[in-house]
């Protein structure tokens, strides 16, 4: 069989795609609503679907109090990967592939993929002024976790995928296995078609099975 027989034959290869956020770190928000009281913050993507009615309410708050980057920085300064998480993430990567699809930010992923040994990731950017303040954010395209999953069907991927919240699901679905993980009871009871798994011992099985 040529080369590109075999290329056209099916994908024999495979990459797993990761969600950050309450997968392999805490959730940057969260955190930061606990450091400055303001509970409004606590609201996630496991909770709003719509990532910029979500993302236009933080904005809107964080300029109401008067926060910017110099605020956040502080608080991701205290923060590290969850329990567990780098060696799950170094296994990982010694078997398959991996690549993070999240929808932070670079100004917030950068302190965390130090600690994670910079794994690849996808994510977006923030815009600030002069004196830090956050005046928009520019996301690198809509739908972006789905759409990578599609770009590496694309160059004869397999891809298998998990996350926990609401902006992950489309990935999920575009995925050849989809896998929720620490999701929240709402997002499991919506999506019932991905399992649900809670410890990284039992992801990774998961994840090796399909490889």
């Amino acid at each position: 069989m040529s080369a590109s027989e075999e290329a056209e034959s099916g994908p024999t290869q495979t990459v797993v795609t990761l969600d950050l956020e309450g997968v392999l770190i805490p959730e940057v928000w969260v955190a930061t609503a606990e450091a400055t009281g303001i509970e409004a913050l606590m609201r996630t993507t496991r909770d709003e679907p719509d990532y910029d009615v979500l993302m236009t309410q933080r904005l809107a708050i964080l300029a109401e109090h008067g926060l910017g980057m110099d605020e956040i920085t502080e608080v991701i300064a205290g923060l590290e990967p969850l329990e567990g998480a780098r060696s799950f993430l170094d296994g990982l990567r010694a078997t398959t592939q991996v690549i993070l699809l999240s929808d932070t930010f670079e100004e917030f992923a950068r302190p965390f993929m130090a600690q994670l040994g910079w794994p690849t990731v996808f994510c977006h950017r923030l815009v600030t002024d002069d004196r830090g303040r956050i005046t928009e954010y520019r996301l690198r395209q809509p739908d972006q976790k789905r759409r990578a999953v599609k770009a590496f069907h694309g160059l004869n991927y397999r891809v298998l995928a998990a996350g926990d919240s609401y902006n992950d699901t489309t990935m999920l679905a575009e995925a050849d296995a989809g896998f929720l993980f620490r999701a929240p009871p709402n997002v499991i009871e919506e999506f019932p078609q991905f399992p649900a798994l809670t410890s990284y011992d039992d992801l990774f099985g998961a994840l090796e099975e399909n490889l």
